[in-house]
């Protein structure tokens, strides 16, 4: 075992600078990892002699659990890591070769510590036996160069890419690993209206979700007034979905049911829709306000259903009533996007909003609609001041609430 100097502890930390504290703390995590590999050399040698003719226990993790406080887990663990990267003696006296010798070596010399050492040994236990020697002493050299300035999670990544290159086939798979890819996902309604959604996704389902949500979910830039997204992770994965379920609804290649594409029928009486006080009804199950109804009610795939004072349907919109392809396209094109001031969203990201709406007899063409994303539509929809009109120029342009702009100045995308 090698010796180590003590390092005196420094006095006045206080008084330090940015590299002495630096320093000090490089230069005790590697003394910390070569006494824990002395350690570790110091249990190899217990477990060589057998640990019930040094100290009376059945197990050298048992005694080192005894010993330093630590779990029989904790213990068995380290004893473990230490056989698997010391020399030991078999019990004629022969040796017994290490497992990782780089790896117990640069574990001596204070570069490694177990957060680098667990991950590089699990890599090396999964190295098929046929791989030669060489391969196998090489593919540890490349892991413990990387160990050296990298973390935990990088040396199971790029260990899982030699693996991939050792062993491209993998383990022989057993019958029951032939079934196809199982993907669970279940939608339930709430008796307060909202649904829950719970699922198991297999690991291509699962790939693609998450790039879904990296993509779909990004935060929201500053807008012009400063205003930060402040969406939690959760929330922003959430409208992600939300978008891409109303893409795929909105697309023209969407598959049909009956003949029709995938609708929404939002039922509500016509008092309330213009009043704009009361609920609607979504699907005939779901509860909804008014207000809400109205923003559904821009949407393409929405059919919209009016009822008079007795329930009798007095109009019936249609998904051909709403913007056609072709008036999309000229929407996109115009608006290039979410028009609201300040929002980079692209038009796949957006709806068409009436900026008359279709409850006060609105019509569906190019002069009376713009593009809107999901959240500026709510906010248009909402009370927050903001309105929208029409340019004579046949552009949109928003006006701000007072309290943003006492002159209440229009304002446009100047995408």
């Amino acid at each position: 075992m090698s010796s180590q100097r003590i390092l005196e502890p420094p006095r006045e930390l206080w008084r330090a600078g940015a590299r002495e504290l630096a320093h000090g703390v490089v230069e005790r995590l590697s003394v910390a990892r070569q006494a824990l590999a002395e350690v570790g050399q110091c249990l190899v040698e217990i477990e060589s002699r057998g640990p019930m003719e040094l100290f009376g226990h059945g197990s050298t993790a048992g005694w080192f659990a005894e010993t330093a406080r630590i779990t029989p887990k904790e213990a068995r663990d380290t004893v473990a890591q230490a056989v698997a990267l010391n020399e030991g003696r078999n019990l004629d006296g022969t040796t017994a070769p290490a497992f990782a010798p780089l790896a117990g070596a640069a574990a001596a010399e204070g570069d490694l510590g177990h957060q680098q050492l667990d991950p590089l040994l699990a890599v090396l236990k999964k190295i098929p036996p046929e791989v030669s020697a060489e391969d196998r002493s090489g593919a540890e050299q490349i892991l413990v160069n990387l160990a050296r300035r990298a973390g935990p999670q990088e040396i199971t990544n790029i260990g899982a890419e030699l693996l991939a290159h050792m062993d491209p086939d993998g383990n022989e798979p057993k019958d029951e690993d032939l079934k196809p890819p199982s993907r669970e996902v279940y939608l339930r309604k709430r008796d307060d209206g909202w649904w829950r959604l719970t699922g198991l996704l297999d690991p291509e389902f699962g790939a693609r979700a998450n790039a879904l949500f990296e993509t779909w979910g990004q935060r929201r830039p500053v807008d012009d007034d400063g205003n930060h997204d402040l969406r939690t992770p959760g929330e922003r994965n959430g409208d992600a979905l939300f978008d891409a379920i109303h893409y795929a609804m909105t697309n023209d290649k969407a598959p049909t049911l009956s003949g029709d594409r995938t609708t929404v029928v939002v039922t509500i009486p016509l008092d309330t829709l213009t009043s704009g006080l009361g609920m609607a009804c979504v699907d005939g199950v779901t509860q909804i306000t008014a207000r809400h109804a109205r923003l559904l009610a821009c949407d393409a795939k929405i059919i919209p259903v009016v009822l008079g004072s007795e329930s009798e349907p007095l109009d019936i919109g249609r998904a051909a009533r709403s913007v056609t392809p072709g008036q999309r396209r000229a929407l996109n094109i115009r608006d290039h996007g979410c028009a609201f001031p300040g929002c980079h969203r692209k038009p796949k990201h957006c709806e068409a909003h009436h900026i008359l709406p279709w409850g006060q007899l609105g019509d569906t063409d190019l002069n009376n609609l713009c593009l809107l994303c999901r959240y500026h539509h709510m906010v248009i929809h909402g009370q927050s001041g903001w309105q929208v009109r029409m340019a004579a120029d046949g552009r949109p342009e928003f006006i701000p609430p007072q309290y943003l702009d006492p002159l209440q100045q229009p304002r446009r995308n100047n995408r």
